[in-house]
């Protein structure tokens, strides 16, 4: 059903977007704390947007990758559920290292672990075996 699995990886994709999203809800505007990194030696606001934006390359990345892994491995979930963490694990210095303060680093490294733990499982199901 490639309709189907069309579905799933869309809704892993904007589901994954929307757990940043609602996180950046819950500490920005609603607890009202300025999420803020540190880029190019410059502490900058971290808005709506970028963690929208940011949230949905991960996901299309991931969908091209397990799309790619489908066509060149015979278990590509499994390929790229282990590729997916490893990724993930290598990203974490980044909110990690650059957030501007103690609250803005617990909340950008929760956005990046939300997200995936919505994309490693998602997208990880809904692999076809060549």
């Amino acid at each position: 059903m490639p309709n189907e699995n069309l579905t799933r990886r869309i809704l892993s994709v904007a589901g994954g977007a929307a757990a940043a999203l609602v996180l950046w809800t819950l500490t920005g505007p609603v607890a009202g704390h300025d999420l803020s990194a540190e880029t190019g030696g410059a502490v900058r606001e971290v808005g709506a947007f970028a963690v929208l934006a940011g949230a949905l390359a991960a996901g299309l990345a991931a969908w091209a990758l397990l799309a790619l892994l489908e066509r060149t491995v015979s278990r590509p979930g499994r390929v790229w559920t282990i590729t997916a963490a490893a990724v993930l694990a290598l990203s974490m210095p980044g909110p990690l290292g650059g957030a501007a303060d103690t609250a803005s680093m617990a909340v950008l490294a929760a956005m990046h672990l939300a997200v995936a733990a919505v994309l490693i499982p998602c997208l990880g199901l809904s692999a076809r075996r060549r």
